[in-house]
């Protein structure tokens, strides 16, 4: 369990195909104070170590967990935001993240409005439902608001977000390039709604 609230920046030191892609990340963190088996979320995606040393730790990403990611973010050299699961008695700054991610949105739209950046991403019509404005979305594993969101005729919808200079600064979200590619998962609360909405219809 995470809360979007992202704790360091880390970069893929290397990436090896093993089977399942083994993935060495570099990192800030103490690594005395995780564990092997701990999770770290990477970008949105609860991943678990399975080998560590100083300043960096080693996953193993499935191909399904690559096959459901933004394309090109396993690759060596890409930057990854970075969270330790949430421990009991934590501070809930953001929203409940479980790490899991639900689609892949595409940026089509960002500008700037005076410090800030306001961003348009496209979510997939799997989605469209569970995204509501004010309501919240985990953009590459960071906890944001959704301001606007405008459903498209073939069922994608577009929302909006502001970026603001600390959250820009402390994430990979610096790089809002009209193309990119990022990882969603919707509010886990607006997922149980719309599940209980669709037993009641049947």
């Amino acid at each position: 369990m995470f809360t979007g609230i992202i704790t360091d920046v880390g970069s893929i030191r290397t990436s090896e195909q093993r089977g399942d892609l083994r993935l060495v990340i570099s990192c800030s963190y103490d690594m005395d104070t995780v564990a092997i088996g701990a999770s770290i979320a990477c970008s949105g995606v609860c991943l678990t170590v399975v080998d560590k040393g100083d300043g960096w730790f080693a996953i193993d990403a499935s191909a399904e967990t690559v096959s459901r990611t933004a394309a090109g973010m396993w690759e060596q050299g890409t930057r990854l935001n970075l969270e330790r699961a949430l421990k009991v008695g934590d501070e809930l700054g953001g929203h409940i993240v479980t790490g899991h991610v639900d689609g892949v949105g595409q940026i089509v739209a960002s500008e700037t409005i005076g410090d800030s950046w306001k961003v348009t991403v496209a979510a997939p019509s799997s989605l469209a439902a569970y995204i509501a404005a004010k309501g919240s979305i985990t953009v590459d594993g960071v906890s944001l608001t959704v301001n606007e969101i405008a459903d498209q005729a073939d069922g994608t919808a577009y929302f909006m977000l502001n970026i603001i200079p600390h959250t820009a600064q402390m994430t990979t979200l610096d790089a809002l390039d009209v193309g990119r590619h990022v990882n969603l998962e919707i509010d886990v609360l607006a997922r149980y709604l719309k599940r209980m909405e669709d037993i009641r219809a049947t």
